[in-house]
């Protein structure tokens, strides 16, 4: 199996949903066609900002195809395998190769707190069940689970294994991954207001939120960063901050359903239990979002 290639910025979409909260598959084709037309390398459905813990997996298969039918082949679209049970999580990365998906991202199974023998053997488990390439998904602020260094050398003699998305919030892991094992993983950040940084340090990716309503800001810094262009890429990331601070807390699919909603118009539904915001809540996104658009850099002053 040859390594495939995640670098370049890689929406982790959020998933439209109807007023009564079922998928809406024609809006979802739409997100697909608006972010590939602004330039982004790849699509990963049904992750935690797609809401994949109150998706059934007949849903998530559907979401699927669907990104696969709009996509159309011009980049490669992920599924997110985050499932309660490594059995759960084997068959559904089964079906996801059926599907014609190119790669998975891999959570540790949920709800259970593993330690780092399980947490490897479940890994195994789901690599075996497809010949696709896996994102290796960290974050131990939101899942608990830390998959540090020493777990990826040990996991490193599966090369289906190609990626390690990069989510402790601490910009040090990078380096001290790097250092351990080189160039085995691709790193990937993340989290979205430690983009520019993680990627000066060394990641090749990013697994961005707030590009779902932003892709052509967040297209901009990934490349000015990737020729070398930092302080340009920090100008537009500067006035990017104060939104991209909104990927992070226990209610960050409503803050950017919300922000998606007031920059394009899309449906803010989220699926229950996730209830809209309200009060000061509501008003902080709709300020900061109100001002990032009177704000909004010209993209043509970098070339874009």
């Amino acid at each position: 199996m040859q390594k495939s290639d995640f670098r370049g910025v890689l929406p982790a979409l959020t998933t439209r949903l109807t007023a009564d909260q079922e998928v809406d598959h024609a809006a979802l084709a739409a997100d697909v066609e608006f972010q590939i037309s602004a330039g982004v390398d790849a699509l990963i459905m049904c992750g935690s900002l797609g809401e994949a813990s109150s998706l059934d997996r007949a849903e998530k298969l559907a979401i699927a195809r669907t990104a696969l039918d709009a996509a159309a082949g011009r980049v490669p679209v992920l599924l997110t395998i985050a499932e309660d049970s490594t059995r759960n999580g084997a068959s559904l990365a089964a079906e996801a190769e059926q599907l014609g998906i190119a790669g998975l991202m891999v959570l540790p199974a949920m709800r259970y707190l593993a330690d780092t023998r399980e947490v490897i053997a479940h890994y195994r488990v789901v690599a075996a069940a497809s010949g696709l390439p896996i994102i290796v998904y960290n974050n131990p602020l939101a899942y608990g689970i830390d998959i540090t260094p020493a777990a990826l050398a040990e996991l490193a003699d599966e090369p289906k294994f190609v990626a390690v998305k990069e989510s402790t919030g601490d910009t040090r892991r990078i380096n001290e991954t790097l250092k351990a094992l080189g160039d085995r993983y691709q790193l990937l950040t993340g989290v979205d207001d430690l983009a520019l940084e993680s990627l000066v340090l060394g990641c090749v990716g990013w697994i961005a939120g707030l590009v779902v309503a932003f892709p052509r800001e967040t297209v901009a810094i990934y490349k000015l960063v990737e020729a070398g262009r930092i302080p340009e890429a920090m100008e537009i990331y500067r006035w990017f901050l104060p939104l991209l601070h909104m990927d992070i807390g226990p209610k960050f699919v409503q803050n950017i359903k919300l922000v998606e909603h007031l920059v394009r118009g899309v449906s803010p539904v989220t699926r229950a239990p996730r209830l809209p915001l309200v009060g000061a809540e509501d008003a902080h996104i709709r300020a900061l979002t109100a001002r990032g658009l009177a704000t909004r850099p010209d993209l043509s002053k970098y070339g874009f």
